[in-house]
């Protein structure tokens, strides 16, 4: 089979760093055409990865004909209108995560998706991570588990990026557009979240940006909880949230802060093992990931590492895409996948907003 001719719309940092060079590497995938608002940017990308086709507006590349799917890589309040225009337009779509800021703006994209014979697919890249693979493949029965830890402790990205890429940063992109962004951001977090303080707002937002791959991971090993026992948040970078499963509690922790580490993973006790697996940052690519596995019997106790594995969470991903696209086959990170995640934030906000 030909190689799927794929259109890029955003061409920032995650898309500099992961999504281009890893396209370029494949030769399953072409990179036939991109688009971003600052024209700068696109001509770098277009020389750097010799990309022969440059588009004005998303609108355009995602009606271009030559084109078997696009990439949604944009910020995250315009990616329910360029789903919307991406279905309606018969192309496979590869989206970052989240697929829409809300539940009210997704729930008619699902409805829209019923009967496409397209991909869509949503890119939760961590539950592509080997380590994240093999924990669920030796997850022990439900009824075993006594407790749940999940956590992304983290620096942002910029610490690590400044020191192991050279990312193009434009300063090219039109005030208004920049302005229009934000303000648009805001209207649908407070659609959400009501007239909400600054710091509710912001932990909502995080939820929906780093906690959905947490969120996301916890639902397909355990399945959907009960209900939200108890959430707190702290300056809007620092959240916790308790869920209920009934047998046992998962506990999710997140904190932003400048300690420069990336301490996220997820752990599962039972009465007598302790499976343990990290995430490192996925700004430097290719760091190892693990599953660590303790078990104790009367008189001893030993450690199974499984492990480590250099193959980047984001590569297994895109292959997993193309399977998806070639085969027919429906991917695991569909839209229905993301409007729980989105209808489980709404629940962990009303918990912010009785703090």
């Amino acid at each position: 089979m030909s190689a799927l001719k794929v259109g890029l719309i955003g061409l920032g940092e995650v898309a500099q760093l992961m999504h281009l060079p890893l396209l370029a590497d494949d030769p399953r995938f072409q990179i036939a055409a991109i688009t971003d608002v600052s024209p700068s940017l696109v001509d770098h990308v277009a020389t750097r990865y010799s990309v022969p086709t440059r588009h004005a507006s998303a609108e355009a590349l995602i009606a271009d004909p030559n084109l078997d799917a696009v990439f949604i890589l944009t910020p995250d309040h315009l990616h329910a209108p360029l789903l919307e225009q991406s279905i309606r337009a018969k192309k496979h779509v590869f989206i970052e995560k989240p697929a829409a800021l809300t539940a009210a703006e997704l729930r008619p994209l699902v409805d829209l998706d019923q009967g496409n014979d397209k991909v869509v697919f949503v890119g939760y890249m961590r539950r592509f991570s080997p380590a994240f693979l093999e924990l669920k493949r030796r997850l022990p029965p439900r009824d075993e588990i006594r407790h749940v830890r999940i956590r992304d402790l983290i620096r942002e990205s910029q610490f690590f990026v400044d020191q192991t890429r050279n990312i193009f940063r434009p300063d090219d992109v039109p005030a208004d557009i920049i302005a229009s962004g934000r303000a648009e951001t805001q209207r649908l977090l407070k659609s959400v979240m009501g007239e909400a303080a600054p710091d509710q707002l912001r932990a909502y937002q995080v939820l929906t940006g780093l906690s959905s791959h947490s969120f996301s991971a916890m639902r397909e090993l355990f399945g959907a909880p009960r209900k939200v026992a108890a959430a707190r948040q702290h300056r809007g970078e620092n959240v916790m949230v308790m869920f209920d499963y009934g047998s046992f509690t998962a506990l999710y922790e997140a904190v932003i802060h400048d300690v420069a580490r990336f301490d996220a993973g997820i752990e599962v006790l039972t009465f007598n093992q302790h499976f343990k697996m990290n995430y490192d940052t996925p700004y430097i690519r290719n760091l190892p990931t693990r599953l660590e596995i303790t078990t104790s019997g009367e008189h001893s106790t030993g450690t199974e590492i499984v492990g480590p594995w250099y193959e980047d969470a984001f590569r297994v991903e895109l292959g997993a895409f193309h399977h998806a696209v070639t085969t027919g086959e429906k991917p695991k990170t569909l839209l229905t996948d993301s409007l729980a995640d989105l209808e489980l934030f709404a629940e962990v906000g009303r918990h912010f907003l009785a703090q």
